[in-house]
């Protein structure tokens, strides 16, 4: 997808992981999600892991990993973590084109929900409601309103209740 002329978004390659690693470590405050990101692309199965590329260079990443809902284990659902752009593009569309390009992508490999632990004056824009509507909380203590739900086949989530759980590596941020 080229947003602009100037912005690719792409599937990660292989000799994209150190601009990915030195991305997130840029973007986050310590480098935990620079090793989740390592972590999860070589123990998560599918993962959906997402380039932005500005004027050839790695600007931006995303990644969904499977995630899992205690009353239902084979219920197809993706966990949208980590997302980052580097701080010099950052509130010019990266993130917002990334995590439109990756849910296309869940839908379009048979996924029928994705969850996100974000801003909540973030990902609302996309769809997500937090997860409480649905019946579903996360593993992790966090407030109500950061843990939130996009449903990405119409009605595959009605009646799907329990609590939403991560890959193991998560537990290592």
């Amino acid at each position: 997808m080229n947003l602009d002329g100037h912005t690719l978004i792409r599937p990660e390659m292989e000799n994209d992981r150190d601009a990915v690693h030195a991305l997130n470590v840029a973007a986050f405050e310590t480098p935990a999600e620079a090793r989740l990101v390592d972590i999860l692309r070589e123990q998560a199965k599918p993962v959906i892991s997402l380039v932005a590329e500005v004027d050839g260079k790695v600007a931006g990443h995303i990644l969904f990993t499977p995630v899992t809902l205690s009353t239902e284990p084979d219920l197809k659902m993706m966990g949208l973590a980590p997302m980052a752009v580097v701080p010099g593009h950052q509130k010019q569309g990266i993130g917002s084109a990334l995590v439109r390009a990756g849910l296309e992508q869940c839908g379009q490999m048979g996924f029928v929900g994705v969850v996100v632990l974000g801003h909540p004056e973030y990902y609302p824009r996309f769809g997500f409601a937090p997860s409480s509507r649905f019946g579903m909380d996360s593993e992790y203590d966090v407030p109500e309103d950061v843990f939130m739900t996009l449903e990405l086949k119409p009605e595959a989530l009605r009646g799907k209740t329990g609590r939403v759980k991560y890959h193991a590596a998560f537990n290592s941020v």
